[in-house]
C-alpha cells in the first residue's frame, strides 16, 4: 500500500483541520465521508471533491467501504472508543482525535482491539507531530539546560457558557481536562521520559484543584505532578478562561520556552514554531519555519506508517503506551477535583461494542440448586476495580462473552469494590441477570455477630435486596461452628441471602456445620470455596488460606457431589510464559506460593497438552479446574478485556478424566 485511503467519520470544524492537513500528505488521500447529517455531509464531499457513492449515511456503511483504509474519528468524545472499535473490528486502520478514550479503561480496549485485529491505532494528540517537538526533545537530551527539575505548561481559552455544547455536556465527556488538559499532561510526560532516556514517563503523584461548573464538568483545573526521575510539573487547562497556553522546561543550568508548542498555524500553513534556549543567561531563539498545513504532519506520519504496516507511531508521536498513561493521569486528574462519572452518566460509559474476538467460546452457565439464575462456568472477581470508570470496560466484555456470576467480597478495596459493581448494575439495569457471590465475616471479624450488619451494608453498596451467594470468607474454629449456621440461617429467612457456604474453610469444619444443620432442621452449607488450581499451593498466599488440591479434599468432593468455587483458579499466572511471569510484582509472583518441583512438573505437562490442543498452558490450568467430575467453577481476575479473551480457549479444551489425573501428577501415562 503506497497510498493510505481515508475516510473521516464526523464532519466537524476539526475533521475540516484534518482534511486540509491530508491534502497536503503526499502517502495518503481523502476518498470517504460518513456523516448522519445529509446535508452536512454533501456539504463535506463536496468541498474535498469526494464521490457520491463514498459519502455514507451510517458509520458502520464507511467501516465497511472496501475503498477506504484508514479512519479519521472525530465525533465527540464520549463517543470515540465506540466508533474507534467499530471501525477496528471492521479491519480499518484508525487516527482517533484526542482522548481517545475518557477513561483509562477504554483507551486499553482500544489498543488491545488494535493488536488483535493486527491494524493501526494512534491517538490524534495532533503538536507531538510537528517538528518543533522531535527538537525539543533532543535539546532535554543533548544535557543543554542540565538535569531536568521542572515543566510548566497550560492550555485554556474562555468559551461561552452553553450547557449543549459539547464542551459542557457531561454527557458528552465535557470539561476542560478531557479537552485540552490532555495537552499540557502529554507534554509533562514527554518531556519527564526525556530527561531519564525514556520515551515518557508517568506521574507517581497527581494532586490538583479545580472548578466543576454549573453543567457538572470542570471549567478550569491544576495540577501538580511528580515524576520518579524527580521532575515536577504544573499543568493548567480551563475551558472559561484564557491562558497564557506556552510550555516552559527547567533545568539545572536553563530553561526552555515555546511560546506556541500547542497549535502553530492551526489553521492554514505555514505552522512555522519558536523555541527559546535561555542558558547563562543568554537567550537562544530557535526557528523552526514550515510552510505545510499543522495537521500535514499527523497526516502524513499516520499515513506513512499505516503503508509501512506499522501497528502504532514512533515517538514524539503518541503510542498505545503512552496514550494509555495519558488517560491514566486524566483520570488521575478528574478524581483529584471531584468529577469522575457515576450511574447517571451513561453516554460517557456507554457499552462498548464487540469487546471480544469473534469465534471464541462463550461461557457456559450451570444450574446450582438453590439459585434461580443458571451460573457462569467461569465468575469474575471484583478485587481490582475501584470505579465505576475503570470496571465498566471488563464487566460488559464479560456479559458479551457470556459471562453472568461475579465475585465480590465486603472488605475489597474498604468497600469501593463492591460500590463499584453495584454502580455497574444499576447503570446496566442487569440485577435480574447477575448472580453475585457475596463474602463477609474476614478475620479479624469473623464471628456470628458480625455477618449481619455486614451482609447489609454489602447489599446497601451494591444496590441490591438480596445475594443469591454468600460465602463467610474465613472461619473462626473458637466459635461453635452451629453459632455460625444458625446466623446465616437468619439472613436465609429474612430474604437477605440464599445458599451459602464457606471460604477457606476445612473439610471437617465444613462437615460439622452441615451436620448442625441436620439436627436441627436448618439449612447447611452448599458451597466450599478454597484455593483450588492445578498448582498446589504450596505456600499460603495470606494467613488462613486452605488448599482444596489434596487427595483427600479432592475424593471427598467427588463423593458428595459439593459444588467448589476455586479463587487463584489460575494460580496467580504461574501457568503464563515466563516472560509474562517476570513482569508480576513480586507479592504476586507466582513462585512464592506455587514454586516447587512437582509444580514446575505440573507446568511442563501443561505446557505438551497445550501445543497438543493449540491453546496456552494457562488455558489448560483452566480447563483443569473445570474438568473436575464435581461442580467446579473458576473465580478469574481479568484486568482488560483482552486478559478475558486469553482465558476464554479453555472453555473448548474439554479434558478428559484421565488427562485430568496425568495433568495433576495422579497418574505417570494418559
Amino acid at each position: 500500500m503506497s497510498n493510505t485511503r481515508w475516510g473521516i467519520l464526523g464532519p466537524g470544524a476539526i475533521a475540516h483541520n484534518f482534511a486540509d492537513g491530508l491534502a497536503e500528505a503526499s502517502s495518503g488521500r481523502l476518498v470517504a465521508i460518513a456523516s448522519g447529517n445529509e446535508k452536512r455531509r454533501n456539504s463535506f464531499g463536496d468541498a474535498y471533491e469526494i464521490a457520491p457513492e463514498n459519502r455514507h449515511s451510517t458509520y458502520e456503511a464507511l467501516a465497511d467501504d472496501p475503498d477506504v483504509d484508514a479512519i479519521y474519528i472525530s465525533t465527540p468524545q464520549a463517543l470515540h472508543a465506540g466508533h474507534a472499535l467499530m471501525a477496528l473490528r471492521a479491519g480499518k486502520h484508525v487516527l482517533c482525535e484526542k482522548p481517545a478514550g475518557i477513561t483509562a479503561a477504554q483507551v486499553i480496549a482500544m489498543t488491545e482491539v488494535a493488536a488483535q485485529e493486527g491494524v493501526f491505532f494512534m491517538e490524534a494528540v495532533m503538536y507531538r507531530c510537528h517538528p518543533q517537538i522531535a527538537r525539543l526533545v533532543e535539546i532535554i537530551r543533548s544535557g543543554e539546560i542540565g538535569t531536568v527539575e521542572h515543566v510548566r505548561a497550560s492550555f485554556g481559552f474562555r468559551a461561552s457558557f452553553n450547557p449543549a455544547s459539547r464542551l459542557f455536556d457531561r454527557a458528552l465527556g465535557g470539561g476542560a481536562i478531557l479537552d485540552v488538559g490532555i495537552y499540557p499532561v502529554s507534554l509533562a510526560r514527554l518531556v519527564a521520559g526525556a530527561a531519564v532516556g525514556k520515551d515518557w514517563e508517568d506521574p507517581d503523584e497527581v494532586k490538583a484543584v479545580g472548578h466543576i461548573g454549573r453543567s457538572g464538568v470542570d471549567e478550569e483545573a491544576y495540577a501538580l505532578l511528580r515524576f520518579p526521575g524527580g521532575v515536577i510539573a504544573e499543568c493548567a487547562t480551563a475551558i472559561r478562561r484564557a491562558m497564557d497556553n506556552t510550555a516552559t522546561i527547567i533545568g539545572t543550568e536553563g530553561q526552555i520556552h515555546l511560546p506556541n508548542p500547542w497549535t502553530p498555524g492551526r489553521n492554514a500553513g505555514p505552522s512555522d514554531a519558536i523555541i527559546e534556549v535561555t542558558v547563562g543567561g543568554e537567550t537562544r531563539r530557535e526557528e523552526i519555519r514550515r510552510p505545510e498545513h499543522l495537521f500535514a504532519f499527523e497526516a502524513e506520519l499516520a499515513s506513512r506508517a499505516i503503508a509501512a504496516g506499522a501497528h502504532e507511531p514512533d515517538p514524539p508521536a503518541a503510542g498505545w503506551g503512552d496514550s494509555i498513561g495519558n488517560a491514566e493521569t486524566l483520570d488521575r486528574w478528574r478524581r483529584e477535583i471531584g468529577y469522575a462519572y457515576g450511574v447517571e452518566d451513561r453516554a460517557p460509559l456507554a457499552v462498548l461494542p464487540r469487546l471480544i474476538p469473534q469465534g471464541l467460546p462463550t461461557v457456559p452457565k450451570t444450574r446450582v440448586d438453590g439459585v434461580d439464575q443458571p451460573v457462569s462456568s467461569l465468575i469474575m472477581g471484583c478485587d481490582n476495580k475501584a470505579t465505576l470508570e475503570d470496571g465498566a470496560v471488563v464487566w460488559d466484555a464479560w456479559m458479551e462473552a457470556g459471562g453472568n456470576a461475579f465475585d465480590t467480597a465486603f472488605i475489597y478495596g474498604g468497600g469501593r469494590h463492591e460500590t463499584a459493581l453495584g454502580h455497574w448494575i444499576a447503570s446496566r439495569g442487569v440485577g435480574d441477570e447477575v448472580v453475585v457471590v457475596a463474602k463477609g465475616a474476614h478475620s479479624p471479624f469473623c464471628t456470628p455477630g458480625t455477618i449481619e450488619p455486614q451482609v447489609l451494608r454489602s447489599l446497601g453498596r451494591l444496590g441490591l435486596d438480596r445475594v443469591p451467594i454468600y460465602i463467610m470468607h474465613r472461619d473462626n474454629p473458637s466459635v461453635p461452628v452451629g453459632e455460625f449456621v444458625d446466623a446465616l440461617n437468619r439472613l436465609r429467612e429474612a430474604g437477605r441471602i440464599g445458599i451459602f457456604g464457606g471460604s477457606n474453610w476445612t473439610v471437617e469444619r465444613f462437615v460439622e456445620a452441615n451436620e448442625y444443620a441436620e439436627r436441627h432442621g436448618l439449612q447447611g452449607f452448599s458451597i466450599l470455596n478454597n484455593n483450588l488450581s492445578l498448582a498446589v499451593m504450596e505456600r499460603p498466599i495470606w494467613s488462613g488460606c486452605v488448599s482444596s488440591n489434596t487427595g483427600e479434599t479432592l475424593a471427598w468432593l467427588r463423593d458428595t457431589g459439593t459444588v467448589h468455587l476455586s479463587w487463584s483458579s489460575q494460580a496467580r499466572g504461574f501457568f503464563l510464559p515466563p516472560e509474562l511471569r517476570d513482569r508480576l510484582p513480586d507479592h504476586i509472583g507466582p513462585d512464592r506460593c506455587f514454586g516447587s518441583a512437582a509444580n514446575e512438573e505440573r507446568r511442563r505437562r501443561a505446557e505438551l497438552l497445550a501445543v497438543e490442543r493449540g491453546v496456552t498452558p494457562h488455558n489448560i490450568a483452566t480447563a483443569w479446574v473445570l474438568a473436575q467430575s464435581f461442580p467446579s467453577f473458576a473465580l478469574i481476575g481479568p484486568r482488560s478485556p483482552d486478559e478475558l479473551a486469553t482465558t476464554l480457549p479453555a472453555l473448548k479444551v474439554g479434558l478428559t478424566a484421565d488427562e485430568a489425573a496425568w495433568l495433576n501428577l495422579e497418574r505417570e501415562e494418559r
